[in-house]
């Protein structure tokens, strides 16, 4: 049995930057800050994280209690963002197929695996008119602040669901950036990478992803990639 964790942001879908500036908004109205850090990489992070570096870099208190009230006013305008005339969420080339072929097996689960608080991920696929149960299990930035502790939360999810144990080995992370190429590392997890964020192969395939592809449009490649011995 293998586990299949999909990122959400770059990998999934794309929201025209609707989480960024729900984030910043989020921050100007709990903690006053009007310009968050330039140049600032949301891009690999879970949310906890981002909202803790962005209120240090500007000098604000970001303890738990703290993080936890911008990120709950966060969901909120997330969703007006997302409900903006014009505002567009589209879904990544070649997903929809390969989520099919996946699901259309006896010898794999598919979940998440993503930085987003889980109120913020089914917001953004709600909106890709896609609904977070078609996953049957998840790991998210409300689960741990860390990425690196997510895979062994959805490992442990997976067990807790199925009543078996799937090996980190047996664990696939989908990802399109360094950070979900390396999460995995601790239990043993492939990563197989895509290009469909801001990353490029090379760049993937150089941080140590099993495979990387362009895109998803090639089912057949990225399953064969996926239960390759």
């Amino acid at each position: 049995m293998k586990a299949v964790l999909f990122d959400l942001d770059g990998t999934l879908l794309n929201q025209q930057g609707a989480g960024r500036r729900a984030i910043h908004r989020a921050l100007q109205e709990v903690l006053g800050i009007e310009h968050p850090a330039a140049g600032f990489r949301f891009d690999g992070r879970t949310d906890p994280e981002i909202v803790r570096l962005l209120a240090a870099a500007a000098g604000k208190d970001n303890g738990p209690r703290v993080v936890d009230d911008v990120l709950y006013t966060y969901v909120r305008l997330l969703d007006e963002e997302l409900s903006r005339p014009g505002q567009r969420t589209t879904v990544c080339p070649g997903v929809l197929a390969l989520l099919a072929a996946l699901e259309d097996r006896r010898d794999c689960v598919v979940g998440l695996l993503t930085g987003n608080v889980v109120d913020g991920a089914r917001l953004k696929l709600r909106s890709a008119g896609m609904d977070i149960a078609r996953f049957r299990v998840g790991a998210f930035g409300s689960d741990h602040g860390e990425r690196s502790e997510l895979p062994a939360i959805a490992q442990r999810r997976v067990r807790d669901m199925l009543g078996i144990e799937v090996a980190g080995k047996d664990v696939v992370i989908m990802g399109d950036t360094p950070a979900d190429v390396a999460c995995g590392r601790g239990i043993g997890a492939r990563a197989i990478a895509v290009a469909t964020g801001t990353y490029t192969v090379p760049d993937l395939l150089a941080e140590g992803a099993y495979a990387a592809f362009a895109d998803f449009s090639d089912t057949r490649a990225v399953v064969a990639a996926t239960f390759a011995p």
